[in-house]
């Protein structure tokens, strides 16, 4: 057995990531959101009445907070999200599900169901529980090196 390919493992890493996201924006054409949008907007919904802000969407999902507060900005214009002033600091806002995005989650979980289920095929619930554990040893390996604490970023 030779030495490891990091460098092919790492293009390979950025490739999934990147044809999944592809998939799902497909799946999502009829919804007219992006992988991105919709993440951010199942992400909201699975918050509830806690709401959430946009440093929680940060830590959870790992973009920006310019790429996030962009996408918050749209996802408010189409009528999918509401603010409010955070109870305990008026200079924080509090994010919500609005009726026409409790209507699309349902939908939009399917798209990211038929996206994943393209991405997974043929793996056995084995190689996916070790895919998953490994996956989540590298996240945990990458925020404890990061250089800002491992606060950018997924959190496992």
């Amino acid at each position: 057995m030779g030495e490891p390919n990091y460098w092919g493992m790492s293009l390979a890493a950025r490739q999934i990531g990147i044809q999944l996201e592809l998939r799902a924006n497909e799946a999502l054409s009829e919804e007219e959101l992006t992988a991105p949008q919709a993440q951010v907007l199942l992400y909201i919904l699975d918050r509830g009445e806690l709401g959430t802000s946009l440093t929680e969407l940060q830590g959870v999902i790992g973009y920006s907070k310019g790429t996030l507060s962009a996408v918050v900005k749209r996802l408010r214009q189409m009528g999918y999200v509401r603010c409010e002033p955070c109870a305990e600091d008026d200079r924080r806002k509090r994010l919500f599900a609005t009726e026409k995005s409790w209507r699309a989650g349902p939908g939009l979980r399917e798209a990211f169901r038929r996206a994943e289920e393209r991405c997974y095929r043929g793996l056995s619930p084995e190689e996916l529980l070790a895919l998953e554990q490994l996956q989540q040893k590298v996240l945990r390996n990458l925020n404890k090196n990061a250089p800002n604490g491992g606060k950018e970023g997924t959190q496992p």
